[in-house]
């Protein structure tokens, strides 16, 4: 029987507040991040994006250091990684791994009029940033697999630590809003003329977000910990370098993996978290592979509509309100659903409400063809 591997903190900076409690309250008054951009250096145009204003997080850095010594995804990433570490009380040892999730990390530093050194956009420095100002004793894992990456990690921790390689990871996950981002989808035609809509008949692109998340894997189950990590799974179906697969073949056998490693049922699953970017092409796949794991009547959301698709953070970051899902259980509407668009059922979610969520499903998808399921289940808190 595998060890078993426990959430035990978690912390968000998003455009919906930089506490676990501010976005939940955001969730619950079904109010989205997503604005109309103007006067921007990212696009000519007016865009909706969920960004964070620059000025919100130097504020909040100052009680760390100097805001002016690090770029914006930097600051993010270590304001979440700071509360998660407090909350935790995580004593960082050699059998602690670091593990930092992104697409593109401090890609913003290639813009002209950015001053610091372009070292700053590799991932392996951005790495070096956070393990030095935290005092981590490993060298940072980087996973970096398209809009896959944040929820990818967790299973990487989690596989970390079943083998005796590590007893507890860090794992922290993030992206921008940037030029390089906005401009490559807008080249697509994939950017929506306004908040996105995941699953709607009426959806026509993505909303692009930027968000910070972090959270500790442990194979220690502490006092308050009721989230255990029960399965996961991860195919690439090598079906396009930007499209995805029209028979859902990735997404399909990656949650049939973690349901098998964490021996549930369909009839186990109480939410799924679904990626839900509100393309055509990726909701449309995702309506198949779900239909074909039979479980197109468990009750489903995207929270793209709040926060946008935050590339790189939006697996991890929609897993730690999942975990709030299950902790106040709570169903969450899919903001921006109204008329089904895709051409099999899915049980949206088209209204916030109580309901008992003992297990849940996260899953991403990406560019490349990658796919990757994560299964979580309620255990019951010591006190």
């Amino acid at each position: 029987m595998s060890k078993p591997v426990y959430i035990q903190e978690a912390s968000l900076v998003t455009p919906l507040g930089f506490s676990i409690a501010a976005n939940i309250l955001a969730l619950e008054n079904e109010k989205s991040g997503i604005e109309e951009q103007h006067g921007t250096d990212i696009l000519d145009t007016p865009f909706y994006a969920a960004m964070i204003v620059s000025k919100k997080i130097d504020a909040a850095f100052e009680k760390l250091g100097d805001p002016s010594k690090y770029m914006k995804l930097e600051k993010m990433l270590l304001l979440s990684v700071a509360e998660t570490l407090e909350k935790s009380n995580l004593q960082l040892s050699e059998k602690t791994a670091l593990i930092i999730a992104t697409t593109k990390g401090s890609i913003d530093v290639l813009d002209p009029d950015i001053s610091f050194p372009e070292e700053r956009a590799y991932l392996p420095v951005l790495g070096k940033k956070i393990q030095s100002f935290f005092g981590f004793k490993q060298e940072p894992i980087v996973v970096s697999n398209a809009c896959v990456s944040g929820i990818l990690a967790v299973a990487v921790a989690k596989r970390l630590i079943q083998n005796n390689i590590h007893e507890n990871a860090v794992v922290v996950a993030g992206d921008l809003v940037s030029k390089f981002t906005v401009t490559g989808f807008n080249t697509f035609q994939a950017l929506s003329d306004g908040p996105c809509k995941p699953y709607s008949k009426f959806r026509n692109g993505i909303s692009i977000g930027e968000a910070a998340a972090s959270v500790v894997v442990s194979s220690e189950k502490k006092k308050n910990t009721f989230v255990q990590v029960i399965g996961d799974g991860s195919c690439n179906d090598a079906n396009h370098i930007s499209g995805p697969s029209r028979t859902g073949e990735g997404l399909l056998k990656s949650v049939q993996s973690a349901m098998r490693e964490a021996e549930v049922s369909t009839n186990d699953i109480d939410l799924i978290s679904a990626h839900g970017t509100a393309t055509i092409y990726n909701d449309e796949m995702e309506a198949i592979a779900f239909n074909r794991a039979q479980l197109q009547d468990v009750p489903l959301h995207s929270l793209k509509g709040y926060y946008g698709h935050t590339l790189g953070a939006a697996g991890l970051l929609e897993a730690i309100i999942g975990f709030e899902a299950m902790n106040q259980n709570k169903l969450f509407t899919s903001l921006g659903y109204d008329e089904s668009g895709t051409s099999k059922p899915l049980n949206i979610i088209q209204k916030t409400e109580k309901k008992t969520v003992n297990t849940f499903l996260k899953t991403a998808s990406g560019f490349g063809g990658s796919n990757a399921a994560v299964l979580f289940k309620k255990v019951s808190c010591e006190h």
